[in-house]
């Protein structure tokens, strides 16, 4: 029996196994394919967990007569009564007794020029008017005793115990006397009409209020020169300027396309810029009967119902025209959201409150329509924030980005 040669025995590892593809070449393809399944497994995972991103909203302070608004206008409040008091007369002033803010009532000092010159100049025709009606008495004394020997004169003229020509004489002096007599109240006439005259010029040195209003701006100081019209250098016209606060107004310009919308007496809802947080009610006044070509506006004047002490000249106004008359009960301000950010959450009308970087839904009660944004009763208050328009995935506590950040 021939001997094996087992020496020449090999085995053959390129050979497949019985089972089929071998178990190294399977392997990697197993791992590959655990590999792809935790892959999608982390990226479901962080799109899950992904921030949602949300437009935010601010819950603000809306008014009802929003809905009844036909026309916005904006202007200025102006005082329809307004002066820059000055003086007639020319001088240097000398005394001040106002500053801004202050008080005052018509007739009053508010200052005064040096007077001097003319003060002396009244006093002396105060004087000539004593000197008038002096001679006045000496002239009445004169006539009563022209009149005695008139009246003697006469009587002995029937007795014939005096001639024709001393009688004629008594006669002329008694008619001379009295004609004196007219003459001295002549001259006291012409001293009383000089010191009238004097008497003014003093009074023009004094600066009085023309009316009871609120000095707005001192324009002098004490020492400077006043003259009518401010024409020499370094003079001054105006003293202070007042205004009459309770003549104030709002004048604000309409395009002239829009005066259909606008009638006089017609309700308005005046808002300062001073005080965003007050609404005054106001009544259309008037309306100027020309229009400005270069802006095509026509000016109205808008008249306030009730004037505040915090309401002052020049404050820029804002004036809503009304289709009708605002109950009292309605002119206070309302809680007010965009309709966008109410959603419907089982049944109930809910927002998503923006808290750092998560929402929590809130419940809300919902009131009428103010223009463009609805009444909220409850559930938020002025301030917060909340998500406008939310998505129908967007949950109570899920995780918000907003946009650029």
């Amino acid at each position: 029996m021939a001997e094996t040669d087992i020496s020449k025995l090999r085995i053959n590892r390129a050979a497949a196994p019985a089972g089929g593809v071998p178990r190294r070449r399977r392997r990697p393809w197993v791992i590959t394919g655990l590999i792809i399944v935790v892959i999608a497994i982390v990226v479901a995972m962080r799109m899950i967990a992904a921030p949602v991103v949300v437009e935010p909203v601010t819950v603000s302070m809306a008014y009802p007569s929003q809905s009844f608004t036909l026309l916005n206008a904006t202007g200025y409040v102006v005082a329809q009564r307004k002066a820059a008091v000055a003086s007639k007369a020319t001088g240097r002033l000398e005394w001040l007794g106002v500053r801004e803010g202050s008080r005052v009532k018509q007739g009053e000092v508010l200052a005064r020029l040096e007077n001097r010159d003319v003060s002396a100049t009244m006093d002396q025709a105060a004087a000539n008017i004593k000197v008038a009606q002096a001679n006045l008495e000496q002239g009445q004394a004169e006539l009563n005793e022209a009149e005695r020997n008139f009246n003697r004169s006469r009587d002995l003229l029937a007795k014939n115990f005096v001639s024709q020509a001393a009688h004629d004489t008594a006669v002329s002096r008694f008619e001379k006397a009295k004609s004196a007599i007219s003459g001295y109240r002549a001259s006291i006439a012409v001293a009383q009409a000089n010191y009238r005259a004097t008497e003014v010029g003093v009074e023009q040195t004094l600066i009085r209020a023309p009316f009871e209003g609120v000095v707005l701006t001192k324009n002098a100081n004490v020492g400077d020169v006043i003259t009518p019209f401010s024409s020499a250098l370094g003079s001054q016209a105006a003293v202070v300027t007042m205004a009459d606060m309770s003549t104030l107004e709002v004048e604000a310009d309409v395009s002239e396309s829009n005066l259909d919308k606008i009638k006089p007496e017609q309700p308005c809802e005046i808002q300062l810029d001073a005080l965003p947080g007050v609404r005054f009610r106001g009544r259309l006044l008037r309306m100027v009967p020309t229009v400005d070509r270069a802006k095509a506006t026509v000016m109205a004047k808008i008249r306030f119902e009730e004037l505040d002490p915090r309401i002052l000249p020049e404050m820029s106004a804002k004036v809503s025209f009304l289709s009708q008359e605002m109950p009292s009960g309605e002119r206070t301000a309302r809680s007010a959201l965009q309709p966008a950010a109410i959603v419907q959450r089982d049944g109930k009308s809910v927002v998503f409150v923006i808290k750092d970087d998560k929402v929590a839904q809130v419940a809300v009660e919902t009131g009428a329509k103010m223009g463009e944004m609805i009444e909220i009763r409850a559930g938020v208050k002025p301030g917060d924030r909340v998500v406008l328009r939310p998505p129908e995935k967007l949950h109570d506590g899920a995780r918000i980005a907003l946009p650029g950040k």
